[in-house]
């Protein structure tokens, strides 16, 4: 394959994966395929995508600055727990291959995809009061942000997926808000993994160019989508997307 056409499958993978990215966390579904097939180890994959998704991250915060600037605190608060996992997830793939995270995957993007589908049907709760039963909540909640930073540190794919589930349940905000939140939060550990598995592993950064650049213009444009689609049928999309590919996931893993 000449490097020409390369560049091209790369820049077209990363519109698609940055769009998907941005709405709904599921840029692996196009991207990590992709760099499969042109010859990428499982590792190197996982690690060069990554270092495209921050492509991604500026161009959907850069778009989401309105809704950022909305729930600035929540924003950041999210993104310290997923940045603390992100560091000891980076720092677990150096001694454990990726491969490791492989047979679990399908099922972490599995039970996103049922969280997604939970959140339509759910009622809102009442303002939440300061009492036990809240503090265990968020305490509950934090450790389940922290996990997804390990699990971007560590492996990566669909875990913009997994977060938006948590948050979606978790936050009381919008789609756009909480769209929004996850792409910072992930924006920011990514950038985080990246620096660690520069010292680490082998990062393909001449794919890094093509896919980043398509994925800085799907990024851009997702959080503009989210301000102009009905919420609901969006979110019972992504978690059918997700459904399909925790399947993929499951049989590349196991067959």
């Amino acid at each position: 394959m000449s490097l020409w056409l390369t560049f091209i499958i790369l820049l077209v993978t990363g519109i698609a994966a940055g769009l998907l990215s941005s709405i709904a966390g599921l840029a692996s579904l196009v991207s990590y395929p992709v760099l499969l097939l042109l010859g990428l180890p499982p590792v190197s994959a996982n690690v060069t995508n990554t270092a495209a998704l921050i492509f991604t991250g500026a161009g959907s915060s850069l778009s989401s600055l309105r809704e950022l600037h909305h729930s600035r605190k929540t924003a950041w608060q999210v993104t310290t727990y997923t940045l603390m996992g992100g560091v000891v997830g980076s720092v677990l793939l150096v001694f454990a291959p990726a491969t490791t995270f492989e047979r679990v995957v399908p099922f972490l993007v599995f039970g996103a995809g049922v969280l997604m589908l939970w959140s339509q049907f759910r009622r809102q709760p009442p303002q939440a009061k300061t009492d036990q039963s809240s503090l265990k909540t968020v305490i509950l909640k934090n450790i389940a942000i922290f996990l997804v930073g390990v699990y971007i540190g560590y492996f990566g794919a669909s875990a913009g997926m997994i977060l938006l589930s948590i948050l979606i349940v978790t936050l009381n905000e919008s789609f756009a808000v909480t769209n929004a939140i996850k792409n910072f939060a992930a924006f920011m550990t990514n950038i985080l993994s990246l620096v660690i598995y520069a010292f680490t592993t082998k990062v393909y950064w001449w794919m890094v160019v093509p896919l980043g650049i398509g994925m800085f213009i799907g990024g851009y444009t997702g959080p503009v989508v989210v301000r102009h689609v009905p919420v609901k049928p969006l979110r019972t999309i992504i978690a059918f997307a997700a459904f399909g590919l925790a399947g993929y996931l499951f049989y590349t893993a196991y067959f």
